[in-house]
């Protein structure tokens, strides 16, 4: 059986307990949910069947009310909403009568955090057919449904961390526990200032250096909130360290329950193994499909139909990083450049999906490309760079990405052009190094580009200057002078002496006694636009190099 059959709404309400509250409707209407989808009130709703919508921003009657009609329309299970919301009669009304449940998200619960958690439960990130697979009779990966299990065996909440303290999976319960424990599942992270007390304590020595179960009680931390003691068991793979389970108990757990948790760990030990070797297997096999996509071969076709992208438009985004200016080359700062770049396609990935259920991203050698289908009816160029642009406002300038948006491809066999339009695009964004923008379409650099593939040609074939530019180059690298500058900051200022002295920092009247140098050395009419063009092309195309600026 397909384990996604089992992931109804009901089945989210009751492993995200402590984060969701059931409002209105009947979790159990909607078939099994097909995607996760953020709320967009500029943009027409793009649904899988059975959607779960996150209505961000959504809380007035008269907005809840008209939004669950259209999603009944479009099929949806349920609508996320923040609370406290009021539950008019109008809106209990259109819930019933549109079939769609309607969900509360607790105060202080980030939006972020609560789609990754329901795109890690839902398993999202699935390509192709997968066969059920069971170990210990828990679903292969579902750390969730483990939590709860290991609950029910020692009878208290538990939640599943890595080694960075972010937690995996949490088990029901929660609100049995203290403060801390409530702020760790709403941040899924454990607080800083208590990771780092308890490392001060010595606590992840003793942890990871048994594997037995180990007791930590308030008194030892002495910090506010922490009101229960703890009981934490490392969780091992052979030698290896892959994270931890931390129950909140009311007293020492029993002989009996102290073993059933050191068992767990080995469990959920190879639940990890298998999420960490299905992330693996997955992100390569979605790696070759986006890329023989991209190839628009004869396998295109089957590659968009496992992607879940046939019969429809598709923009091609292609983004890369430029880079820290002052990272130095070594093997560790190559290993870092490549995790940095998994990093960024990943999140691009994460980011797209939120868009849109059935975008596809992957990193393909140093490029992660995207894959987002439009509408038609849209400007499919346009709407993909604003979401490229939101992407990037997101993570930041620290690895210093940008992206190339392509035109949009009708079909299979459009892809490979579009890809090389955003390829394009990309490259001209790398040259420029990241002044100025970070998102282009090839519309917008095409003189850029071709002015790029001019200087490869030139390059390929050994092109040197000729007529007055060599002339001047050669001039200048007999008697040190700087004719070539001259012309070219003239050229770039169109002919004005007064910005283009100030560009290389001489008194116009000695940059006019220049121009008038270089035009007896070189020969060159200036008042020719056939011969400005023509120094100017050489300038940008067969040496593109300025010279040093001396201030």
């Amino acid at each position: 059986m397909d384990l996604r059959s089992q992931r109804g709404l009901g089945r989210v309400l009751a492993d995200l307990g402590t984060l969701l509250e059931l409002l209105h409707g009947d979790p159990g209407r909607a078939g099994p949910i097909g995607g996760v989808v953020i709320h967009d009130p500029f943009e027409e709703p793009v649904l899988p069947r059975y959607a779960l919508v996150l209505g961000v921003g959504i809380g007035a009657p008269a907005e809840l009310e008209q939004l669950l009609l259209t999603l009944g329309g479009h099929g949806a299970a349920g609508l996320v909403v923040r609370m406290p919301v009021t539950v008019s009669p109008e809106v209990a009304a259109a819930a019933e009568e549109s079939g769609v449940a309607l969900v509360g998200l607790t105060p202080g619960a980030s939006w972020a955090q609560l789609a990754a958690m329901l795109r890690a439960l839902l398993g999202e990130g699935d390509v192709g057919d997968a066969r059920a697979e069971t170990l210990g009779g828990i679903p292969s990966g579902d750390l969730f449904a483990l939590a709860n299990a290991i609950a029910a065996l020692i009878d208290a909440p538990v939640t599943i961390e890595d080694l960075s303290f972010r937690v995996l999976a949490f088990s029901g319960r929660q609100d049995e526990a203290d403060a801390s424990r409530v702020e760790t599942i709403l941040g899924r992270q454990v607080p800083e200032r208590f990771s780092r007390v308890i490392a001060e304590r010595g606590v992840f020595r003793e942890l990871y250096g048994s594997d037995r179960p180990v007791l930590v009680e308030p008194l030892l931390l002495g910090l506010d909130g922490v009101d229960l003691p703890r009981v934490a068991v490392a969780v091992r793979a052979g030698d290896e360290a892959l994270g931890s389970i931390w129950a909140a108990v009311r007293a020492p757990l029993s002989p009996d329950r102290t073993q059933a948790l050191a068992d767990a760990a080995r469990l959920v030990a190879l639940h990890m193994l298998r999420i960490r070797a299905g992330a693996d297997v997955e992100r390569r096999l979605r790696a070759d499909l986006v890329s023989t996509a991209l190839e628009g071969g004869a396998g295109a076709r089957e590659a968009l139909d496992r992607l879940g992208l046939a019969d429809q438009p598709v923009v091609v985004l292609a983004m890369a990083m430029l880079g820290r200016p002052d990272a130095h080359r070594s093997i560790a700062g190559d290993a870092d450049l490549a995790t940095e770049r998994q990093r960024l396609a990943d999140g691009l990935a994460v980011h797209l999906s939120a868009v849109h259920p059935r975008c596809a991203a992957a990193l393909v050698g140093d490029v992660a490309y995207g894959l987002v289908p439009v509408a038609p009816d849209v400007d499919g160029e346009t709407r993909a760079g604003r979401i490229a642009a939101d992407f990037l406002d997101r993570v930041g300038d620290r690895a210093r990405p940008v992206i190339g948006v392509g035109p949009p491809a009708q079909d299979a066999a459009g892809l490979a052009g579009a890809r090389a339009s955003a390829d394009r695009a990309l490259r001209v964004l790398r040259a420029e190094g990241g002044r100025g923008r970070r998102v282009a379409r090839l519309s917008d650099v095409q003189v850029e580009a071709l002015v790029l593939e001019l200087r490869d040609l030139v390059s390929a074939r050994g092109d040197r200057p000729t007529g007055p530019v060599a002339r001047l180059f050669a001039y200048d690298e007999q008697h040190n002078t700087n004719l070539v500058e001259t012309l070219r900051a003239w050229l770039e200022a169109f002919g004005d002496v007064v910005a283009a002295s100030a560009a290389v920092y001489v008194h116009p009247n000695t940059f006019r006694y220049r121009l008038r140098r270089l035009t007896e050395v070189g020969g060159i009419d200036l008042t020719d636009p056939e011969a400005r063009f023509a120094a100017m092309l050489q300038l940008r195309v067969v040496m593109p190099t300025a010279p040093r600026r001396q201030p």
